[in-house]
């Protein structure tokens, strides 16, 4: 069941006769810029501002986020694209078998699934800290906090495109949609249901588990429990899943996300109740062994300046006393030259007439011995 997208929005049991008719189009320019895409834009970018100032608090630093976002996010449309085409393959075929590339890039025609997005960046993170000796769980506990909020946000670019909603029903809240000029229908607003799951979620996460978090990866943990057991329900009530082939239990199509969604559930609390039960040490999180880490490493880089500092001082007294030493000998040497006696100039100088005479004499007497 698809709306029409040019056909105004409805919530009768809230609003009356009050109707909202959003172009899904923000600016038509090439393929047209849509408010979906800007939406989930912003989203996605108050969830990196949001995890970056969280990051700190464990242990992983602003720099290491936001490199591993430049690598997550691509690959993440890549992901969530990929699902899509794989579970609405016949889609994608030529009339001879062959695929269409051409409409399977065709991304900015519609067609994405989350999961797919949060394997592909769950996968893409796991690489990223055994690169970065980072802790998975720690990195994890970060990050879905920014899917929380990712998801809360996004959704509403659902809400202009007209699309995941759900079945009809006569709640108060209903929402209410043109399947053509002439067949409307009220139904239940599954795009709304979602984001204000997200949002509780990340509330409690916020608020509640991360104060109480005792091993890394806890918060993820609750993460993919909290998500897969509000997805489950909401997919139920949705007119437009992708379904697991042509596989059935008890003669119904099984539906993709609602399959994968009991998986994960599963997964999670049973390694959330693994964990716990073993009484980890919050000691051994990451941010603690990370802070001690540098805080010894700034310790014996303190001890090894102030030695450092010893040696100089060592040394430039060493020089100093050389140089002292140097200098008395050098005034004792001066001293000595001054106390000598210096020669008597009258007693040289009455010698130096006897020194003339005595040869003068001794002629003569060599005279009388002859």
């Amino acid at each position: 069941m698809h709306a029409m997208q040019d056909m105004p929005i409805t919530f009768p049991g809230l609003f009356g006769d009050w109707s909202f008719n959003p172009d899904p189009k923000l600016l038509d320019i090439g393929n047209g810029i849509y408010w979906y895409g800007v939406i989930i834009t912003v989203g996605v970018l108050i969830a990196l501002l949001f995890c970056a100032r969280q990051a700190p608090k464990y242990g992983i630093t602003q720099d290491d986020l936001y490199t591993f976002f430049i690598w997550a996010l691509p690959l993440s449309l890549i992901g969530a694209r990929l699902y899509y085409v794989i579970f609405y393959l016949d889609l994608y075929k030529n009339p001879d078998g062959s695929l269409d590339w051409s409409r399977v890039i065709a991304i900015w025609d519609g067609g994405a699934a989350i999961y797919g997005g949060i394997i592909a960046a769950v996968i893409t993170l796991m690489i990223f800290c055994k690169l970065k000796k980072l802790s998975i769980g720690a990195m994890l506990d970060v990050c879905v906090m920014g899917l929380f909020i990712g998801q809360a946000v996004g959704r509403w670019g659902n809400f202009f495109n007209r699309e995941a909603f759900g079945t009809e029903t006569d709640l108060p809240w209903r929402m209410g949609l043109w399947l053509s000029s002439t067949e409307y229908v009220e139904v239940h607003p599954t795009f709304l249901y979602e984001s204000l799951w997200n949002v509780l979620g990340l509330i409690i996460v916020y608020f509640l588990v991360s104060k109480l978090r005792s091993f890394d990866g806890e918060n993820a943990c609750f993460y993919f429990a909290w998500y897969a057991f509000g997805r489950f329900w909401i997919e139920g009530l949705r007119t437009d899943s992708l379904y697991l082939f042509d596989w059935t239990i008890a003669g119904q199509p099984i539906r993709v996300s609602q399959a994968l969604s009991v998986v994960i559930f599963v997964v999670a609390v049973a390694y959330l109740i693994i964990r716990r039960s073993r009484h980890p040490d919050p000691a051994n999180l990451f941010v603690t062994r990370r802070l001690m880490a540098e805080a010894t490493a700034q310790s014996e880089q303190y001890l090894a300046d102030q030695e450092a500092d010893k040696r100089d001082a060592a040394l430039l007294e060493a020089v100093d006393q050389a140089g002292r030493t140097a200098d008395a000998e050098i005034a004792a040497q001066a001293n000595q030259a001054d106390l000598s006696p210096a020669p008597d100039t009258d007693t040289a100088s009455e010698a130096a007439p006897d020194a003339q005479e005595a040869p003068a004499a001794a002629p003569e007497e060599d005279s009388k011995h002859a």
